[in-house]
Order: C-alpha cells, then sequence, then structure tokens
C-alpha cells in the first residue's frame, strides 16, 4: 500500500538544524545509509539504541509505501584507536590482545552484533558492505580527490588539504563549525609532520612494518582512512547524491564533516540532502564507559546479570523503553526507569491482545479515524515515538472502555482499531507478544480480580464498608479500576 503521498514527513536535518518536509530525489525511492559498527568489541547498549532509531525509520518508510534501499556498512580496518590519523587499528589491536587473527576478531563481533540485533528484532539493511570488501573502490576515490586537487600524497600517505577545500567550500557545514574553530581545536597527533597543516585528515595511511592489516596501493602498502570508506560505499550503492545519512550524534563531528568535503571534492556537489543523529545513551545520568564500569551490554539486560539490575529484562520491554525517548533526545537507562516501562508495555500487550475479543455494536461512540490521524501525525514529525506511544495508551483507554461496556465500535470500526493498533505496535515499532502469555497471564489475573470483587460483594453485604473501600482502592492503587452498578461489579485495568 503506497501512503506517502497523504503523509508529508518533516524530519531534522542536522545541516540545517531545522525540521524539513521531507522530499526524495526519486519519488517513491528513499536511498539512506547509516554508519555501522567498528566490529572489535561485543555490542553496547548505546549501538543498540543508535541502530533502532533508525529501523524505526526504515519500517516506517516501508508502510508508507517508500521502497527504502537501507546500507549500513561494517567497518573492519582502518578505524584507528581515538579515531585518530595515527596509532594502532582497534580492531589489529584487539587481536593482538587476544592472539588471533584480525579477521578472526572480525567475524567474531560481526556475529555477535548480527545476533544482538536479530534479538531485538531490528530488520537486517538492504546492503551491508564492508570496508575490506571495497578496497579498489576506495583507492578509486582517493584518487579522484588526488586529481581534482583536494589532496596530496605525503611519505606514502595521502592526507585531504582542508584549506585547499575551504577556498572552494565550507568544510564545517554540519558541524556549524568554521576553519579557524576547527584549528584552535584540532587534537595534536603522532607523524603530523606528514601533513601540510595540522586539520587535514588521512585518506590512506602507509603501513608501519608491525602493521597486519594492510593492501597496496599507488601510494604505498597501507590502508584506508576511516572516512573514506563511507564515502565509497555509500556513493556506489547509492549514487553520487541520496537522501539520507545517519549515526549516532558523536560521528558528526570529524566523520560525517569529512564524509561531506570527500564528497564535495569529488563531485562538486554535496552527497546527501538530510543528515540525521541519534543522541547518546547515558546509565543512572552517567556517560557509559567501560573504563569506569558504567556499562551495561545487551545480553547483561536479557539475563538479569548486571549489579544496576533487579531483574531481567525481554528485548521487546528493553525496545519499548528506548522508544520512549525522542531519538535526537538524551536517554538516561535505570533500572527504575525499565521497570515502569515494563509495566506499560505489559499493559499496552493485554489490551491488544483483549482486543480480538470485544465483540462489536451497532454503531460507532469513538472517533477511531481521529485516533489514528494523530497516531500518523506524531510520526509524520520527525518519527516522534514518544508521543505515539501516548496515543497508542489512549488506545489502551478505548479498549478498556469496550470492555467495561461504556463505549461501543460498530464491526468496520473495531475491525479498522485492531488492525491500525497491531500496525503501530508490531510493524512500525517493531514490538513483539510472546505467544501466548498474556492470554495465560489475563486469565489467571481475570480470575483473581473477580475473587476479589466476590469477597468484596460478601463485606459490602455484611456492611463492612471500611474494608470494601480498602480493597477498591488497593486494586486501583495497581491501575485496576471497579465500576459499580446495580446489576454488578466490572473491572477494567
Amino acid at each position: 500500500m503506497t501512503i506517502y503521498k497523504d503523509h508529508p514527513l518533516k524530519i531534522y536535518n542536522s545541516l540545517s538544524n531545522e525540521k524539513e518536509i521531507f522530499t526524495p530525489i526519486q519519488d517513491g525511492h528513499v536511498g539512506m545509509y547509516v554508519c555501522g559498527p567498528t566490529v572489535y568489541s561485543n555490542v553496547h547498549l548505546g549501538n543498540v539504541r543508535t541502530f533502532l532509531s533508525f529501523d524505526i525509520i526504515y519500517r516506517y518508510l516501508l508502510h508508507l509505501g517508500y521502497k527504502v534501499r537501507y546500507v549500513r556498512n561494517i567497518t573492519d580496518v582502518g578505524h584507528l584507536v581515538d579515531d585518530a590519523d595515527s596509532g594502532e587499528d582497534k580492531i589489529a589491536k584487539r587481536a593482538r590482545l587476544e592472539q588471533l587473527e584480525p579477521m578472526e576478531i572480525v567475524q567474531r563481533y560481526t556475529v555477535d552484533f548480527h545476533d544482538i540485533f536479530q534479538k531485538f528484532n531490528l530488520l537486517p539493511p538492504s546492503i551491508e558492505p564492508t570496508a575490506t570488501g571495497h578496497m579498489i573502490e576506495q583507492i578509486n576515490v582517493i584518487q579522484n580527490i588526488i586529481d581534482k586537487g583536494y589532496a596530496y600524497e605525503s611519505n606514502g600517505s595521502v592526507y585531504f588539504d582542508v584549506a585547499k577545500y575551504s577556498e572552494d567550500y565550507d568544510y564545517g557545514v554540519l558541524s556549524h563549525r568554521d576553519l579557524i574553530h576547527t584549528l584552535d581545536n584540532s587534537r595534536p597527533l603522532d607523524g603530523q609532520s606528514d601533513k601540510r597543516n595540522e586539520q587535514d585528515f588521512a585518506l590512506w595511511k602507509r603501513a608501519d612494518p608491525h602493521h597486519i592489516m594492510r593492501w597496496p596501493s599507488p601510494w604505498s602498502d597501507g590502508f584506508p582512512g576511516w572516512h573514506t570508506e563511507c564515502t565509497t560505499m555509500s556513493t556506489k550503492y547509492l549514487g553520487q547524491r541520496f537522501d539520507i545519512h545517519g549515526g549516532g550524534m558523536d560521528l558528526k563531528f570529524p566523520h560525517h564533516e569529512c564524509e561531506i568535503a570527500q564528497g564535495e571534492a569529488s563531485t562538486g556537489h554535496a552527497p546527501v540532502n538530510y543528515w540525521l543523529h541519534a543522541n547518546m545513551l547515558t546509565l543512572n545520568g552517567k556517560k557509559m564507559s567501560k573504563s569506569s564500569g558504567n556499562n551495561i551490554l545487551p545480553d547483561e539486560i536479557l539475563a538479569g546479570d548486571n549489579p544496576v539490575l533487579s531483574k531481567a529484562f525481554s528485548a521487546s520491554v528493553t525496545r519499548f523503553f528506548m522508544l520512549q525517548t525522542h531519538y535526537r533526545s538524551i536517554m538516561d537507562f535505570s533500572n527504575e526507569a525499565i521497570l515502569a516501562a515494563e509495566k506499560g508495555y505489559d499493559r499496552l500487550m493485554k489490551a491488544i491482545n483483549s482486543l480480538s475479543k470485544l465483540e462489536p455494536g451497532n454503531r460507532s461512540t469513538l472517533d477511531i479515524a481521529g485516533w489514528e490521524a494523530k497516531c500518523y501525525e506524531a510520526l509524520d514529525d520527525d518519527f516522534n515515538t514518544p508521543i505515539l506511544i501516548s496515543h497508542l495508551f489512549e488506545g489502551v483507554t478505548y479498549i478498556n472502555q469496550l470492555k467495561d461496556k461504556t463505549a461501543i465500535l460498530s464491526a468496520t470500526d473495531l475491525e479498522h482499531f485492531n488492525k491500525g493498533i497491531s500496525t503501530f505496535v508490531f510493524d512500525v515499532l517493531g514490538l513483539e507478544m510472546r505467544s501466548g502469555v498474556y492470554d495465560s497471564y489475563a486469565e489467571k489475573l481475570d480470575g483473581t480480580i473477580k475473587l476479589l470483587i466476590e469477597i468484596r460483594n460478601k463485606v459490602r453485604a455484611d456492611r463492612n464498608f471500611t474494608l470494601s473501600d480498602q480493597i477498591r482502592n488497593r486494586l486501583a492503587e495497581l491501575a485496576i479500576k471497579l465500576n459499580d452498578s446495580k446489576e454488578e461489579t466490572t473491572f477494567n485495568y
């Protein structure tokens, strides 16, 4: 079903720092590139948060009927420690520490990456290219930039000439830094004498004798710079100009800034129309860090094997927790926050599970079309999942009203409502309901509440209104509402 023409998207573009109406280069088609992981260690929760953000964007674009080519790379060479232009390759360093071949490290952590993302129900990209699989293409891109006059060879390495580029283009257009600011804040680098200017960055690095990962090139046996691979692979699969480029907020500078510079130097125009960035994840109000111990891995959440957690949480509950914060906002993870999210998740799933059992009426007293329009409005406004979730809980209220017969829906509206809430929850948000769990849980809970209602009716008949009120009030504290009438007492939750 194609409905994108009915839903003009507003996307926050980091280039302009404003929300803009999304207009794809080719009508009905979207090219999206997201910077993937450097596979030298286990996926951490911040990685999951970033890629989950773009999974939602991918899912919603597909739901609207766009034909999407989603490219997410694997960095398996060239990413040096501290994101610098010199030093040890992150993968080679891990290989040395674990006494393995670098490609064994790549394989181990690529498998972990895919395993975690499958558990969290992230859709695979259309294409997942690797840096080592595109060495010839990277060398060609570098040579093209040299030929255009924006790069130079020095002692076997090739550097991008930022000063020369800045004569013709705006280096800092994405991070909104000017060249002087960049010069003043450049970190000192080893081997800096090979560069003409401190801010120049490596397109190709000559390998030291001890460097394991190396390839032949016109300049030296070496390896590509970290920024080179994304320019190469994004343009190979999406064209010299494409719609969306995404990644974590930490990649905005220097990585994405350098991608823009490389793209413009190669083609004479900007490579991307919309730049999207997901914000960081903190743990108990502090930045996650393996070295400080303030860190948590996805599998630790699933097993409950971390001192931060009081219990284990499912991947779908964790996913739901993350979606309660907009992708551009900082999200803080804590045991209390995910416990609260689990309660909300269970409430939502129980309501959806009961919806299919409801009988239609001969008319409708709820505005389902208006409710659905608000859900779409939230997603059309820069993929605002927190607002969508608030509307989904408005839908839970509707379901409770239908259950206690204070509202009715016609057969057509009930079917529309059931399909709509399922689409938003399962197709767009990617949440999952474990088969049979909520049927069994709901039966036991409903039976327990009915027993309490029987006890309450007895104490009311004995005129023990104090105990009757206590039962009602305690249930209310658990979000279980009793509805007394002349005929019977019903409940909803």
